[in-house]
This record gives structure tokens, sequence and C-alpha cells, in this order.
């Protein structure tokens, strides 16, 4: 049989991916399967370079299992090379500002896992080198691309529910429940900066903006529920436990929860923990308005909660599973019921860059979203120690 070698032509894009842990392997799945689901797509990634120090058998699997073409132990290598256009910076916090604002000063497109900085200076850097370089980014925002929360932001914006009284945001986790799990870097300021603010609030303040609009003020409260946790020796994940070994403090909070004031009028409700025993990945959203509500939860990602046309009193909530129109489901399924992946949203993320690339404008959230999510995480921050409430002028 004839091989036209069809879209060999199609304009290359090289990626260069700095993190090899469970992130940055999404991250290559990503653009691995970015023109199967998106074939229309302008440019067509590459994996070329992977840069990660945590050891040869890593980055040997790298080359082996992804196809990498280099592997790299110090990712100032990665960055300098001219052939690499964008570059996924997916290691730890602590390395964000650094890596990011170096590939953007070279010139490369930049794909930042949240939160992109430690602290709203850190984001504040990486954007402003974005800018200042001409280059496009994406944030790691992923459940905006919920074909479910597709649905709820159309319907919110179509005035279906009426106005807006009030929201409930909610990501729970038990990922640091144990007590006796590792004293990694997720739990030290210097490397993390804050705990759970960054690692899933950051969502919430996103999910909430994206469908009710910006924050007016906040007022907060967090607390930390183990304060000591085992050291370790040697590098290890927040899922890892550590008995017996010497104990050391946990720097940053466990817990949070805010009351929010939004622009548009309505009140809210933001709470997130990393050690809720018997929760697992429990994110989500209900929005009431005048007139209906939604609900939507992450473990039942296509599905939509709603409460549309009927009386004020005695109304019910009907499922509604998204199908074909809603949102990118049919970039991935044929029909309702046949559910998405995690991974699928970090495709549809990989195709945002992909476009933002192509046309010179930005598609998707990106580090223009980071920052205002590092601001309103820094407000909590702050009213949490003042124990008053903070207004955000932006």
């Amino acid at each position: 049989m004839a091989n036209n070698h069809i879209g060999e032509d199609w304009p290359v894009l090289r990626v260069g991916i700095v993190g090899w842990g469970w992130m940055g392997q999404a991250h290559a799945r990503a653009y691995a399967r970015l023109r199967q689901h998106y074939p229309e797509a302008a440019l067509r990634p590459a994996l070329a370079a992977v840069a990660d120090n945590a050891g040869d058998d890593r980055l040997a699997s790298a080359i082996d299992t992804f196809g990498f073409g280099e592997a790299y132990t110090d990712w100032r290598d990665l960055i300098e090379r001219n052939d690499i256009k964008v570059v996924s910076v997916t290691g730890p916090n602590f390395i964000h500002r650094e890596v990011a604002v170096a590939a953007a000063e070279a010139g490369k497109h930049l794909w930042v896992e949240k939160p992109a900085g430690r602290n709203a200076a850190e984001t504040r850097a990486i954007s402003d080198a974005v800018r200042a370089n001409k280059v496009q980014s994406a944030v790691g925002f992923n459940y905006r691309n919920v074909p479910a929360v597709a649905m709820a932001k159309q319907l919110i914006a179509d005035g279906r529910l009426g106005r807006i009284n009030h929201v409930c945001i909610r990501l729970l986790a038990d990922y640091a429940a144990h007590p006796e799990g590792a004293l990694t870097w997720r739990f030290m300021s210097e490397w993390s900066g804050s705990g759970v603010l960054g690692d899933l609030a950051s969502h919430g303040v996103d999910l909430g903006r994206y469908l009710v609009g910006d924050i007016a003020d906040l007022i907060c409260a967090s607390a930390t529920f183990i304060p000591q946790r085992p050291q370790v020796s040697v590098a290890a994940s927040h899922f890892s436990r550590a008995p017996g070994g010497p104990m050391g403090a946990v720097e940053n909070e466990d817990y949070t929860a805010a009351l929010l004031r939004f622009r548009g009028g309505a009140l809210g409700i933001l709470e997130s923990s990393r050690a809720s025993i018997g929760e697992q990945c429990s994110y989500g959203i209900d929005v009431h308005g005048s007139r209906g509500a939604l609900s939507w939860d992450f473990r039942r990602m296509g599905e939509l909660q709603l409460c549309l046309d009927q009386d004020y009193q005695n109304a019910s909530f009907l499922t509604h599973y998204v199908a074909p129109g809603d949102g990118d489901l049919a970039r991935f399924q044929p029909a309702a019921g046949i559910a998405m992946s995690y991974d699928d949203l970090k495709i549809v993320e990989a195709h945002q860059l992909v476009q933002s690339i192509a046309t010179g404008k930005a598609h998707g959230a990106n580090v223009e979203d980071a920052l205002y999510a590092a601001e309103v995480i820094e407000a909590m921050a702050e009213s949490a120690l003042s124990h008053r409430w903070i207004n955000l002028a932006r």
C-alpha cells in the first residue's frame, strides 16, 4: 500500500518539558495526542527534550517510553536550544519562576502548571516576562475545560439561572490526611509557598471567576491539622509515608475556608482541604440564582445537575449528561454518557496553547489568569492572619 506521508509537511512545534513527574508526563501525553483530537491544529507538537534531576532511570524512561530526542539533568541546557519553541514547566513550585522567566526571555512560549509562582510577586514576574517578550502562555486551570463547566458558563451567561445569588466552591482531598505522610517540599514555605491555598484553592478561585466573575471582597480562615511530619532524606511525593523518621514542622496550611463577595453581587463560600479523611478529589461548584441552580462534581465529570424552568418551591435537580455540542466533548467521545478523563482536559489545554501560538491571540487560561488567582490567594492568606475582610481593588 502506498504511503502518502499525509501531514508530514505540517509545521512542527518542538517542545521541551522541565520536570518529569506525573504532571510532566501528562503534558507529554497531551502534546502527543493533540492532533488525534484536533487534526486541524495549525502546528504539530514534537517532543524534543526533557529535563529533570531525579536520576538517569527517569530520563531514560522519558526517551524510551515517550520518544523524547534528548534528556538533560540541567534545565538550562534545554532552554538554550534554539529549535525548542515551547516549554512546559511542570516541576515543583520553587522552580517555576526561574524556569518560566528564562524560557520567556529566550523567546519560548510557556505552559506553566499552577500555581505559576510561589506567590503573587513570582507570578507577576512570569507574567511580565511573557508580555515583554511577546510569547504566548497557558496555565493548568484544567477544570475550565470540562464540557459540563462550559455548558454551565453558557447557561449563566444566557441568564437561565437569573441573578446569581450564592455560590459554593469545594476542593477537598485526603492526600495529606495521614500523620505519617512525609515532610516533602509541599509542606515547606520556602519550596512551595502556600499549602492548600496554592495547590487546590487556586483552582477554586479560577473556577468561580470563570463562571461567576471577579471577586470583590473576602474574609478567610486557615488551619494546619498536622503540625509535624516525619522528614525524608530522599526525594518523595506528597503521597509518600515515612513512619519513624525524625519529625519536622509543617510550615503551611492544610485547610482554608473563605467567604466571598463577587463584583456582580453574589455571595460565595470557598472551602479547600488536603487533609480531609474520606475525600478524594471532591472538587466541584454549586451556583444558585434567582430562577434556577446548577451543580457540578469533578468525580462525575460528564454530568451537570440542573434545576431550571420550574417553580420557586419544590423544584428538583435533573441530571444532564454532556453530549456532543457541549464544550469539546465531541473531540473525544461520540455520544452522551461516555466519560472523558483528566488527561483529556490537558489535551484541551495543549490545543488552546497551540491556537494561541498560531494566531498570536490568547485562547484559554494563561498567566494573566494565574496572576489574578495568585493575588486572590495572597489576599486569602493575609485575611487568615489579620482576621479581617480584604478588598480586592483590581
